[in-house]
């Protein structure tokens, strides 16, 4: 078998997670001013947790994480995880094998020097030339090319010097002593037709070590993704693909469809959903239902839509600039228990989940698209129970609605059985956000805590640095971040930005952590003290 089947996480991780943990419990003993080592069990996991929005979410984590390193809390964070735009930035950070030993500077010139760059060669002759040699070349390697790898190669050429050669294993290299945290970017496996984001949607997680799909607890090699398998084993091996390929389905805004737009501009499908799905009844009745073994699926009526509904359904769904790519589990039969596998039912997230033809491993492809379609988050890898993540800073790189991104996943996490604190937000936080907020439950001390910073300007407009305040008229307009309004330069379709938008967006994401420093580190022994209460009980 080429696939590894199993909920829990790879030897190669379990490994990393023990040379990292020495170096975690270090940094909190010095951050801390701890009067002595933390125990094994008493090292907590850290993570990071970055939304999507293209260049200002990329823009924005280069901010946040140079503050975490100048606090020297960057050594206390087992994982980063992103989604969209922010793995731009994670990309450009594990091309480095020690970026977060280093002083940042570097990579924020090189971000400085291809945001604010005029993207109009992207689109020249030659560059257009270049791109289609090199599908050309994917094509002969046996790929099946699209959109989504032309986009790839746009963001390539719009964010970087020159192409970059790097493939996801390469970034092993910067996990090998676990002096960096460990990568993991997302997106989502969806229907390419028939099917909204909302009706069928499977989160698909790629770290340095695998590529897998949660729900299913199937798992490949990195490498070995693109590659085509049947019934488990790799029937044509595939060179690795190069990291901009990757980017492009990981940002794929454009396989949109009409439905899930919709959604997007008033959060709700079900005028459309009601109109053109097909009817399922329950047939048995409860009592049956309760006397049948739990391995047994439910009966049901299937009263599939008219013409008119399948042809309007068919407008709504299709994807028209999605990518395909060789399905890792084609072939493989589900077992007749899979409704009752714990490991299932924790990111089942579909409305044909009981019905095993129509789930993936029956796929001839994969339709991997941007998270943002669902939640722009990037949460459900650690939210794996084998992960044991027991605190979240998540930062969040949205412009309107500051605490979307956390309610969702709450919302979701209460549907799934899985651990999320509550979200408690005020009409006053709504109206006027802060700069950091804290979500824990001291009923439920396995609950990872969240701490969540919203994109805001808010004592930042008064404060150069976290308590010196602003004088001069220079310093007071380098205070004025446009984040909201309609000609504000950081919306998400905005690719290139003036040096004086990209000075403002990482000035403000890094001022916003280092001014809440004492909630990080109050948050941080909390955590502990969580751990030491554990162990102890």
């Amino acid at each position: 078998m080429n696939i590894r089947l199993g909920f829990g996480i790879c030897d190669e991780e379990i490994n990393f997670r023990s040379k990292r943990k020495k170096l975690v419990a270090d940094t909190l003993k010095k951050v801390l001013n701890l009067d002595r080592d933390l125990q094994e069990h008493e090292v907590p996991v850290i993570a990071v947790a970055a939304t999507g929005g293209g260049v200002r979410a990329m823009t924005s984590l280069l901010g946040s994480l140079i503050a975490l390193k100048k606090l020297n809390l960057l050594d206390c964070v087992s994982y980063i995880t992103g989604t969209s735009g922010s793995t731009w930035a994670m990309s450009k950070l594990y091309a480095d094998a020690n970026w977060s030993q280093k002083d940042l500077s570097e990579t924020v010139e090189d971000a400085r020097r291809n945001v604010t760059k005029s993207k109009m060669s992207t689109f020249s002759l030659d560059s257009l030339a270049f791109f289609q040699s090199e599908l050309n070349k994917r094509e002969d390697m046996g790929y099946k090319t699209s959109f989504t790898d032309l986009w790839g190669l746009a963001i390539e050429s719009m964010m970087c010097d020159k192409v970059n050669e790097n493939t996801l294993t390469d970034q092993r290299k910067a996990l090998c002593n676990g002096q960096n945290p460990l990568p993991i970017y997302l997106s989502m496996n969806v229907k390419p037709n028939e099917n909204s984001t909302l009706d069928y949607k499977e989160w698909c997680e790629f770290s340095p070590y695998e590529v897998g799909l949660l729900k299913y607890g199937a798992f490949i090699r990195s490498e070995d993704f693109g590659s085509e398998f049947f019934m488990g084993r790799k029937t044509t091996v595939l060179p690795e693909s190069r990291i901009c390929f990757l980017q492009g389905l990981w940002s794929n805004v454009f396989s949109i469809n009409l439905l899930d737009a919709w959604y997007a501009a008033v959060s709700s499908e079900h005028f459309w959903h009601r109109f053109t799905r097909d009817n399922v009844l329950d047939l048995d009745e409860e009592s049956i239902k309760r006397r049948r073994a739990s391995a047994c699926l439910d009966t049901r009526l299937l009263q599939p839509a008219g013409e008119f509904s399948r042809r309007v359904r068919g407008v709504l769904t299709n994807r028209p600039l999605d990518g395909e790519h060789h399905n890792f589990l084609r072939g493989l039969q589900m077992h007749p228990d899979y409704v009752t596998e714990n490991g299932f039912c924790t990111f089942d997230g579909t409305e044909l989940d009981n019905s095993p033809n129509n789930l993936t491993p029956c796929a001839e492809d994969l339709c991997l698209v941007d998270c943002a379609y669902y939640i722009n988050a990037s949460f459900p890898p650690l939210l794996r129970e084998e992960r044991k993540v027991d605190m979240i800073m998540s930062f969040d790189y949205g412009l309107s609605d500051k605490f979307k991104s956390v309610v969702q996943t709450k919302e979701y996490c209460t549907a799934h059985n899985l651990t999320f604190p509550k979200i408690e937000v005020t009409a006053e936080d709504r109206k006027n956000p802060k700069e950091c907020y804290v979500f824990s439950d001291c009923a439920f001390p396995d609950f990872p805590i969240i701490m969540h910073f919203p994109l805001v300007n808010d004592t930042f407009r008064k404060y150069k640095q976290p308590g010196v305040e602003r004088e001069t008229d220079q310093e007071k307009e380098e205070g004025n971040v446009p984040l909201s309004g309609l000609f504000s330069p950081y919306k998400v379709f905005r690719l290139t930005y003036s040096e004086e938008d990209f000075e403002k967006l990482i000035k403000l994401t890094e001022y916003n952590v280092l001014n809440n420093v004492e909630a990080i580190l109050q948050t941080l022994r909390d955590v502990i003290e969580r751990k030491q209460n554990c162990s102890n009980s």
